[in-house]
């Protein structure tokens, strides 16, 4: 029997007899690499295991403890639950069931519209467990459309998925689905359940099973509001029991800190059902540490060289045909208002108005880079079922910087911001980022190649300058220009994309930009957009589940509570919350109408950095009973004494902030 020569990707080569697969190559390298291993990645292409190499090809096994073996996995459990559904609920249709970040999800159509109960989660994973034991090979397949819509006759929905692609209207879940060039793939468990899938899956359902179903929640079919309403079920799915029960152990973590049940629980904000969904008002509570992260934005802006502007909630739509949003981000936006004098939008963005701002007269080579800054509120039409809470909202506000600069500043300014950015990022407590750089969409984008090279290399050089490690996100810029998405990971180890740095070639040109350069001539500058918050909103709710609620000293609410124990006390309590408040301290009192172990209780509830207790003690001795947020307490101390440690913890953490 010949062999064949395979590369593997630290270059070099191994020899296998003909007809060898990955799995025999991931056995011939090593027994643990073999055990690990749930698919492979030939000639830049994923694929199973089990399917033959050819000679020459380049192999990477890719195992189950990486982001591509964990997707191999969840996948393959998204179809085991299917089939499980199938088994339990007899003529059950199923649409269609992707991998997602920690887990996947299938959604189903029951018969007569019925609905999945808890109690059948419990059920269709004991029958999940069931499949697993069995052990079944993934099998997979290739046909024709015509076949594969003879499979799949009774699954409405995948035969809607084959017809979308024969009259070419595929979106990426479609090819994600089913495959490319006219070939339909598919997987089959058993004789009585087949799959349409691209794969690839591992070879057999006895390498699943360290998995939990989470919950149950509705799905219109495409995301389509006059489409059928499906039953989703979530799950997850990792490589070991350890690594299941660390994620469940974080989403237990995660359900204490949502940012929505803190907000009502700490008197922050609400969304009242009169406003609509997605939209949100702030309570006093709230709306002071808001105050105190725009004071702080507005402070570092203004060190930082950038002029203040501010522009209108809506705008002409002509605007946003010039800019572009019109033809690419319409489904975004809220309908139009028609007027007397034209039809109008609520802006999406701010850029395109910075523009008009820019080109309001003309402009020397001397004014730039020309820095931007506004607290602008946007709008944009997020569908109901995407809606989550600060975190995914309608109306919000962009801390949002537009710099105009020439092609020999981009380079400078680029690494500027990322400083600019990661400092602020750290004043508030995040020390832990991931960069990705995001290049053109090849399908959606303005403008030419050359731009976009000259502008992603750019991007590239601030981040190498650095010494930063980043990845590459093809093809995920948005429409006008590629882009660094910096990544905090919070106190639990969750990332949150926040700040973008963008560059962008394409407005300056749709709105005929220029300045008057040195040479006299006139020039095109290049405009590079910066989010640093990405919005207030959804900082703060980032912020709130990153501290639980237990805001540092200066950023807190309420920084300070005096408990008198007895009516008696109440004086001196006042006397001493006068002296705090004279120091700068946000600072309460609550008297002595409830029981004092009560109001303890209560004040630790609202999550205060200080609660302060005086008794008879303390008013013949001037002092207070200290009892801090997370530490032991001090009888006894002089009040002169406290109000100097409160201001040096205060100080201390803006002054952090400041320098950060």
């Amino acid at each position: 029997m010949s062999n064949i020569t395979i590369s593997l990707p630290d270059g070099s080569e191994r020899e296998l007899p003909a007809g060898a697969t990955a799995l025999d190559l991931a056995s011939s390298i090593g027994r643990r690499l073999a055990k690990a291993a749930v698919a492979a990645t030939v000639d830049g292409t994923e694929t199973d295991l089990n399917r033959p190499l050819a000679e020459g090809a380049t192999v990477a096994i890719i195992t189950e403890d990486t982001d591509g073996g964990r997707h191999v996995l969840r996948h393959s459990t998204a179809h085991v639950m299917a089939q499980a559904v199938t088994r339990l609920f007899p003529g059950a249709k199923f649409s269609i069931g992707p991998a997602i970040e920690n887990g996947f999800y299938y959604d189903f159509d029951l018969p007569g519209a019925a609905t999945f109960s808890d109690d059948d989660l419990v059920a269709i994973e004991a029958e999940m467990r069931a499949i697993m034991r069995a052990d079944q090979p993934f099998v997979r397949s290739e046909m024709s459309m015509h076949e594969a819509k003879q499979l799949f006759a009774d699954q409405p929905y995948k035969v809607e998925i084959i017809e979308r692609v024969e009259a070419a209207e595929a979106d990426s879940e479609d090819s994600v689905e089913i495959g490319e060039g006219g070939v339909i793939s598919a997987y089959r468990n058993t004789d009585t359940f087949v799959d349409m899938c691209v794969g690839p899956h591992v070879p057999s359902t006895g390498r699943l099973g360290h998995f939990k179903l989470q919950r149950v929640s509705g799905a219109y079919w495409r995301g389509n509001e006059k489409a059928p309403m499906l039953q989703r079920i979530y799950g997850t799915a990792w490589e070991s029991k350890q690594a299941l029960d660390d994620h469940l152990h974080q989403l237990e973590e995660a359900a204490k800190r949502d940012h929505r049940k803190l907000a009502t629980e700490l008197d922050l904000l609400s969304f009242p059902h009169e406003l609509g969904g997605g939209l949100a008002v702030w309570h006093p509570k709230g709306a002071t540490v808001r105050k105190l992260m725009e004071d702080y934005s507005r402070l570092r802006h203004e060190q930082g060289g950038y002029d203040f502007v501010f522009t209108p909630h809506l705008a002409n739509g002509k605007l946003f045909e010039t800019s572009g949003h019109l033809a690419w981000y319409a489904d975004g936006m809220y309908p139009p208002m028609e007027m007397d004098n034209g039809t109008y939008y609520m802006k999406p963005m701010n850029c395109p108005m910075h523009c008009l701002i820019f080109k309001s007269r003309q402009r020397s080579y001397r004014e730039l880079p020309l820095r931007l800054f506004e607290l602008g509120n946007v709008y944009r039409y997020e569908r109901a079922g995407t809606l989550h809470g600060l975190l995914r909202i309608r109306g919000f506000t962009q801390d949002d910087s537009h710099i105009y600069c020439t092609h020999e500043q981009l380079a400078d300014e680029i690494a500027s911001l990322l400083d600019f950015v990661l400092s602020v990022l750290r004043a508030f407590g995040f020390d832990d980022f991931t960069f990705n750089l995001s290049t053109k969409d090849p399908d959606k984008f303005v403008g030419t190649d050359e731009d976009w090279n000259e502008a992603t290399d750019a991007l590239r050089e601030a981040l190498e300058r650095h010494g930063l490690d980043y990845k590459v996100k093809e093809g995920d810029a948005a429409f006008y220009g590629p882009k660094i998405d910096i990544d905090v990971r919070d106190a639990i180890g969750r990332s949150w994309q926040l700040s973008t740095i963008q560059a962008d070639f394409q407005l300056p040109e749709r709105f005929d930009l220029e300045y008057v350069g040195a040479d006299n001539g006139r020039h095109r500058p290049i405009m590079l957009h910066r989010a640093l918050f990405g919005s207030i909103e959804r900082f703060f709710g980032v912020l709130l589940e990153h501290y639980a609620g237990n805001f540092p000293t200066w950023l807190a609410p309420l920084q300070v509570r005096v408990l008198p124990v007895a009516t008696a006390h109440e004086e001196y309590a006042r006397n001493v919350v006068e002296m705090l408040t004279d120091a700068g301290a946000r600072v309460d009192m609550v008297g002595a109408g409830d029981a004092l172990g009560k109001r303890i209780r209560s004040s630790k509830l609202d999550k205060l950095p200080f609660i302060l207790v005086v008794g008879d003690d303390d008013v013949a001795a001037n002092t207070v009973g200290v009892n801090p947020r997370g530490g032991e307490v001090e009888r006894g101390v002089g009040v002169a004494e406290f109000v100097q440690r409160f201001s040096d913890d205060v100080a201390a953490g803006t002054n952090q902030a400041l320098t950060a």
